[in-house]
């Protein structure tokens, strides 16, 4: 899904390595802590459901997820495929670094996942900014939430 971005040149542009899945559009939810889809999920609902985690009680459902790291092991995969199959995953993932577990877990789901951008898109992203993913590109737009 590629919406129409704003009428204005993005705030900023995240470049890095080329990586998986399609061209998106859509919000940002942005956690400082890493990412488990076993573990921190309520994978039903597609939300955090794990008490510790900063994004306790919100959904990641048609949202651009942003972490600094992924976490867990080989469940991320179909559990991910798993999430798409009921439109419970998020639009895609954004990591300041991953691994290939999740990398596979996302092909699996059709879904987009990029790593290794500069500035680092936990820091340099803010939840509620529109981003654009185009990981062909290897590049991120943002539009920042309050500059509307």
């Amino acid at each position: 899904m590629v919406a129409a971005g704003p009428e204005r040149e993005p705030d900023a542009v995240l470049r890095g390595p080329v990586g998986v899945g399609p061209k998106v559009a859509g919000e940002a939810l942005v956690s400082q802590h890493g990412f488990s889809a076993r573990y921190d999920l309520d994978r039903e609902r597609g939300m955090f459901l794990r008490e510790a985690h900063d994004l306790h009680g919100q959904s990641l459902v048609d949202r651009v997820v942003v972490f600094p790291t992924a976490k867990g092991g080989i469940a991320t995969s179909w559990m991910l495929q798993e999430m798409a199959s009921r439109q419970k995953a998020p639009l895609a993932l954004l990591f300041g670094r991953t691994n290939p577990v999740m990398v596979q877990g996302a092909v699996l789901a059709g879904l987009p996942l990029m790593h290794l951008l500069e500035p680092a898109p936990h820091h340099a992203i803010i939840t509620g900014d529109r981003v654009e993913v185009d990981p062909a590109a290897g590049t991120v737009k943002v539009w920042r939430a309050d500059s509307d």
